[in-house]
């Protein structure tokens, strides 16, 4: 018995320093693959200087930024785009549904603010819309602003303020799944819905752009980070700020892999490691990006009650060159955050396959009788608060596709 423990022993004194040396050189493997610099990402052009719209125009007067008690810029509260009413692309810049004639949009505006007599209209029309909210009546009531801005678009650059389109080969990825249950389906399974339908995710840029409500975003630091959590659908990022590298680029998200630094008083967050599974417009809805997408923020308080949120879209897959928004974030009526139980009330992707089941019976029905016509869309023409959408609503034919570049008050 002593020769086999002895037998034993020396084998195990053997093989032990073997396989430790194995373990270690697995997990300095691991360590090596995990911090590998993040490649093919963006088309490698340097985001712009962050653009301060926040005060219309006019020179920033002198503000000192608060700081953290580890010396960090403080951007802690809880801050909403409601107030950024404007919309994304120059272009959409007061459009509307008529054509040619006396019910034909305004003119675009050419620049990034707004003339004297846009912006005296524009104070009104924000003026009213408080008065109105204020007193509205009725179960459903969205977040509405109470600050008007003279900005004219989101985007910043280019400098025309109007987005770029995507690609030639980058169309051909349009799918039904782009607008959901704001498009005409078909839908057969939830794959055919959004991610906000499914209440999965808005993306970065759906989370921040103002839509009918549910516009907070709650930023609070600490040492080495800044978490920014998003009311709809309750995403929440942790933006490192320690010097860590990226993760590993095989490694994919929906919000992907954020990583953050100071420039002065300026955040500044690079985002790689995304899927191509979200889009650039209002709620994440709208046309895919590849995961070939970089999102590059800029972020810095301005004033006590104003901070400036700038993302820079970088995909030379989809777009053919970058773009960047930028727009003034304000406090949140309320402070608070609302809950937001979407999965656990989310009936919305049952009741629409079903209510598709129900038309294609339908369909064949009135086939049958020699009647042929158009499908009816899931929303039938109304918005999320049962309001006509404009033509098409209530049996007048499908709506016309909602703008993935505009985030109106009916998405």
């Amino acid at each position: 018995m002593r020769h086999v423990v002895s037998a034993f022993r020396r084998t195990w004194e053997q093989i032990m320093p073997q396989r430790l040396l194995a373990s270690v050189g697995l997990m300095a493997v691991i360590a090596l693959v995990a911090s590998l610099p993040v490649s093919g990402q963006g088309s490698g052009a340097q985001a712009p200087a962050l653009v301060v719209t926040a005060f219309n125009g006019a020179a920033a007067p002198p503000y000192t930024t608060p700081r953290t008690p580890w010396g960090d810029p403080d951007l802690q509260g809880i801050w909403s785009s409601d107030d950024a009413t404007f919309p994304v692309s120059r272009n959409q810049g007061g459009r509307g549904r008529g054509g040619p004639g006396a019910n034909a949009a305004p003119a675009p505006p050419q620049g990034l603010y707004l003339t004297d007599e846009q912006w005296a209209a524009r104070q009104k029309q924000i003026q009213d819309g408080v008065r109105s909210a204020e007193n509205a009546v009725g179960s459903f009531r969205g977040d509405f602003a109470r600050r008007a801005f003279r900005q004219t678009s989101y985007i910043v650059d280019p400098p025309d303020g109007i987005m770029p389109q995507p690609l030639p080969d980058a169309q051909k990825r349009r799918a039904p799944r782009d607008q959901g249950t704001f498009g005409a389906g078909p839908f057969d399974w939830t794959t055919d819905f959004t991610n906000y339908d499914r209440c999965i995710t808005r993306g970065i840029w759906g989370s921040v752009a103002r839509v009918v409500y549910g516009n907070g975003n709650r930023i609070v630091q600490a040492p080495g980070m800044v978490v920014i959590s998003y009311e709809m659908i309750h995403d929440t990022r942790v933006i490192y700020t320690d010097g860590r590298p990226h993760i590993n680029a095989r490694i994919r998200g929906y919000l992907g892999d954020s990583r953050g630094r100071w420039d002065g008083d300026t955040l500044v967050v690079e985002t790689t490691n995304l899927t191509d599974q979200t889009s650039i417009g209002a709620n994440g809805n709208g046309l895919r990006h590849s995961d070939k997408m970089k999102i590059t923020e800029r972020i810095r308080r301005v004033a006590p009650e104003i901070l400036q949120y700038q993302l820079t879209v970088d995909d030379p897959v989809t777009y053919p060159r970058p773009f960047t928004m930028s727009i003034p974030l304000t406090p949140l009526d309320g402070g608070d955050l609302l809950p937001y139980e979407c999965h656990e009330g989310n009936q919305a992707i049952r009741n629409s396959l079903g209510a598709e089941r129900a038309e294609d019976r339908a369909l064949a029905a009135d086939l049958a009788k020699g009647i042929k016509r158009a499908r009816r869309p899931v929303q039938d023409g109304l918005d999320v608060g049962g309001r006509p959408t404009g033509p098409g609503a209530r049996g007048g034919g499908p709506p016309p596709a909602p703008d993935a570049n505009v985030p109106p008050r009916e998405q």
